[in-house]
């Protein structure tokens, strides 16, 4: 059973809710968006109109293994009455999801025997990741850290403390990466706090943020996020997680260029998924989009071969094929590294295309 913990909402804010119970995600805080996520099958079948009938045991039984966790502004994009919409794919249960199959594990980055102290995993000679909670806004049914045991990764104060005092007495290390969980699915009081450590650090130069939140709720680039952005002396990257163009509308172009105009570098990472963009005609106008919302497409990740997503696997020699049909489109700028992550390895692995 997944250890990944609840999420802690920290201010809820309801006063723009309707007198019907229903609610305009524009109107409200990310908070609250959050707070409302749909959270069982039942719920994000009858939001889109999908009969129960041939769905339900399947997504039921996934749901068991892995919470399902979907907010309002991705359900949004979503066409309604169909089952192979690109972004449901990324987020409904299927029955396929407790077959067990040779080769799909539980820790596919073996990252367990990557961390240097709780919270803190080292697994490259001048990048740290740090581990700052295990909540997310989404769930994402190929996560290669679905499995992973958040519980056991708490961040006490002390915890924190061990964490500076690490990353000070490891002069190589210049760039710390906010991951998790989701990094943005903590509240802006504790994140600046976090900065403001980071800051002290001498031989730290950038902060990276690998987050889904821009994306899935776009309203979590707010005034006070923009505030700790601002202040930092670390030079910050924010790496988004976009599979599909169909994940970015114009809430989500705004909340990015909010972003740009703070001094962010944006970068975007994606995963190959089978049945959700392992076409290269989809890829290429993924990467359009997202240049056209300031985004530059930086890793496309071969699939991690964890356990119970094994639905969603691509070849390598297949992902390799449809980077080389991109090429032919697209600009080199616009073409993401193909790469996969190995265990043990100290960078990402290029995977040739040509």
């Amino acid at each position: 059973m997944i250890q990944r913990t609840p999420v802690r909402i920290e201010a809820r804010d309801t006063s723009h809710l309707a007198d019907n119970g229903t609610y305009a995600p524009e109107t409200q805080s990310w908070q609250a968006i959050l707070s409302r996520s749909v959270s069982s099958p039942e719920q994000l079948l009858e939001r889109l109109n999908l009969p129960a009938e041939g769905w339900f045991e399947g997504a039921r039984n996934g749901h068991d293994l892995f919470p399902i966790r979907v907010p309002e502004p991705f359900i949004q994009r979503m066409e309604s009455g169909n089952p192979n919409d690109p972004l449901l794919r990324q987020v409904l249960p299927v029955a396929d999801e407790k077959i067990e199959l040779s080769g799909f594990v539980r820790d596919p980055l073996e990252e367990n025997s990557a961390i240097q102290t709780t919270g803190l995993i080292r697994k490259y000679h001048s990048r740290a990741l740090l581990m700052v909670t295990g909540q997310c806004a989404i769930n994402c049914r190929y996560c290669f850290r679905r499995h992973f045991p958040y519980n056991d990764h708490k961040l006490s104060r002390e915890d924190r403390t061990q964490v500076i005092n690490t990353l000070t007495a490891s002069p190589e290390i210049n760039e710390v990466i906010l991951s998790g969980g989701d990094p943005l699915a903590v509240n802006d009081r504790l994140l600046s706090q976090w900065v403001d450590l980071l800051d002290a650090v001498p031989h730290l130069k950038r902060l990276r943020i690998h987050s889904r939140l821009p994306v899935v709720i776009p309203q979590r680039v707010c005034d006070d996020m923009l505030a700790w952005l601002n202040r930092t002396r670390l030079q910050t990257v924010l790496v988004v997680h976009v599979n599909h163009p169909a994940e970015i509308d114009q809430t989500t172009r705004d909340a990015l260029q909010r972003l740009k105009q703070a001094g962010v570098t944006l970068l975007n990472q994606s995963v190959i998924l089978k049945g959700v963009n392992d076409n290269a005609a989809i890829l290429s106008e993924l990467s359009e989009v997202l240049f056209d919302a300031g985004v530059l497409p930086y890793y496309l990740h071969a699939f991690d071969p964890v356990a119970g997503a094994h639905h969603f696997d691509v070849s390598d020699n297949d992902a390799a094929t449809l980077v080389r049909q991109m090429l032919e489109k697209l600009p080199g700028f616009l073409v993401p590294k193909l790469v996969r992550e190995v265990p043990g390895e100290t960078s990402k692995t290029p995977i040739p295309v040509i």
